[in-house]
């Protein structure tokens, strides 16, 4: 049943998942599949690697679970990679250019490619829980801002009004980082009343990795609808069609993503 409920050894029923892993396409990871990863740097954390080049994306983004006093103090991403750090639940400290941020539950940290993040639990004792992400910062190219790099950012989700997306008032967007054009990605948290939908089906150049917080939704991924749950996973390719409608009865279907932006295509 995976390490993230403490379920382990034979289940009653058949072994079976929701999962469902399209590489280079889209995917579908809920939680009872994942698997703790050993990844250095990362001390007393378990960690579980979710999208990443190896599933088709042009990045990684992580479920961090930070117990005791542990973290990662030797350094995250940096020399040309860009990260950023949410916090699902806990409270952390985390570190960049020397000034300390310290992140309750709905804070992040964004940290440019010039710098490394770091970052430590503050949790009385408590697990906290992050969701973590890095990507390879594709420069500025014939540009009046060539050269300019984006800075450090940080927030809480709490203090950002809830703008209408697309003109409909029961789908709900946030968007974390500056709209300025040094930056190439940003991050977003959208949310779906409980009946609420995409206007139409997307088909787009951008990719997505995105974390659901909560709620229950059904999920198109290259026209195959399938259930989505919080704790889920999705991976978006670019192309790849895309939407979703929340279902339940009273808590809003909500998930953190990224989306790459502001570049042409290299050929």
């Amino acid at each position: 049943m995976g390490y993230l409920n403490l379920n382990q050894g034979y289940r009653e029923g058949l072994l079976e998942t929701r999962s469902v892993i399209k590489k280079d396409n889209y995917a579908l990871i809920t939680p009872d599949g994942l698997v703790n990863n050993v990844v250095p740097g990362f001390q007393d954390c378990d960690v579980t690697i979710l999208g990443s080049p190896r599933l088709g994306a042009r990045f990684v983004d992580y479920l961090v679970t930070v117990k005791n006093e542990g973290g990662n103090k030797t350094g995250f991403a940096g020399e040309g990679i860009q990260s950023f750090v949410y916090v699902i639940y806990g409270t952390i400290n985390a570190y960049a250019a020397g000034k300390k941020y310290e992140l309750t539950a709905g804070g992040y940290l964004y940290v440019p490619p010039h710098l490394q993040l770091t970052f430590e639990n503050n949790n009385n004792g408590e697990d906290s829980r992050l969701f973590l992400y890095k990507k390879r910062y594709q420069p500025l190219k014939g540009h009046p801002l060539k050269g300019h790099t984006p800075d450090v950012v940080t927030g809480n989700v709490n203090d950002i009004k809830q703008e209408a997306y697309e003109g409909m008032k029961e789908v709900l967007i946030q968007d974390l980082l500056p709209k300025g054009i040094e930056y190439d990605m940003n991050i977003h948290i959208l949310s779906f009343k409980p009946g609420a939908s995409h206007g139409y089906i997307e088909t787009h150049v951008q990719e997505h990795g995105a974390y659901v917080l909560s709620g229950r939704g059904m999920y198109n991924l290259d026209n195959e609808w399938m259930p989505v749950d919080k704790g889920d996973y999705i991976f978006m390719g670019a192309y790849v069609p895309q939407a979703t409608y929340a279902i339940g009865l009273d808590e809003p279907f909500s998930y953190i993503y990224s989306k790459d932006a502001n570049r042409d295509i290299d050929l």
